[in-house]
């Protein structure tokens, strides 16, 4: 199996406190940024197999450094391990999307309702700035761009937020992103979808910048609903996705 070129660290998750420090360190980073982006991706599947044995010369390490790198996974909810018995990749379910995405409209909204009510000058120029650069990469959103839209689409939210002051807030939504990227990603994967990501966060942006805290916060709320809402849909329209993907058994798994 050949190996995968080298997924710049750049892409990784920010404020990383597991940067690289030194030579074995930076091959574990690279191939924990190597496994993630083909977990993101679909090119490792939901439920499938890790078998250190094969994938070290898949992505050129040692065993010690991709179990390293695997154990990363498992605390990014991306990997789960199973014992003695290795590792999979986290399986993709309905009902783990709709419990992240409640948690996550339930902080983010009120989030946006306060950074509305005290953001200053700055706050507005980081909206703005976050704004203009989304919109270089969303018309259209193609699923090729879906690595730099996840980074300028997580930098667009954050600054929606940033007129508060509360690092937990922003550590909590953090990670909350970070587990829904992979349902994000299949969403942009889509075949003959009418959204319109662009606009939904155009709307958010002007209805924020204009003051309307009520208006913005249920424009928000509908942007981070529409993700669920698509795949439930194709799902009871029985087709899923693009990548080869199959609905199975009763557990509604995206895999």
């Amino acid at each position: 199996m050949a190996k995968r070129p080298y997924i710049p660290s750049a892409d990784a998750p920010d404020g990383d406190p597991r940067a690289p420090i030194g030579g074995s360190r930076t091959l574990i980073e690279q191939a924990y940024a190597q496994l993630r982006e083909d977990i993101l991706d679909g090119r490792l599947a939901p439920d499938e197999k890790l078998r250190v044995e094969h994938l070290k010369d898949r992505y050129g390490v040692g065993a010690g450094t991709l179990r390293e790198a695997i154990t990363r996974l498992v605390s990014d909810a991306l990997v789960v391990a199973e014992g003695q018995r290795g590792f999979r990749v986290a399986p993709m379910a309905l009902e783990d999307l709709a419990d992240l995405t409640r948690l996550r409209v339930q902080i983010e909204i009120e989030a946006l309702r306060r950074s509305i009510r005290a953001g200053d000058a700055g706050w507005r120029a980081r909206v703005q700035a976050a704004f203009d650069d989304i919109s270089t990469i969303e018309q259209p959103l193609l699923p090729r761009d879906a690595r730099r839209w996840e980074l300028a689409n997580r930098r667009l939210h954050e600054a929606l937020i940033s007129g508060i002051d509360s690092p937990w807030t922003f550590k909590v939504l953090h990670q909350l992103s970070q587990h829904s990227e992979r349902y994000r990603r299949a969403a942009i994967g889509l075949a003959h979808s009418d959204r319109d990501v662009h606009a939904e966060h155009a709307q958010i942006v002007e209805l924020a910048l204009s003051g309307q805290e009520a208006r913005a916060a249920l424009a928000l709320e509908a942007h981070i609903a529409r993700t669920p809402d698509l795949l439930v849909q194709r799902l009871r329209e029985g087709r899923p996705g693009e990548r080869g993907a199959a609905w199975r058994g009763g557990r509604q798994d995206l895999g």
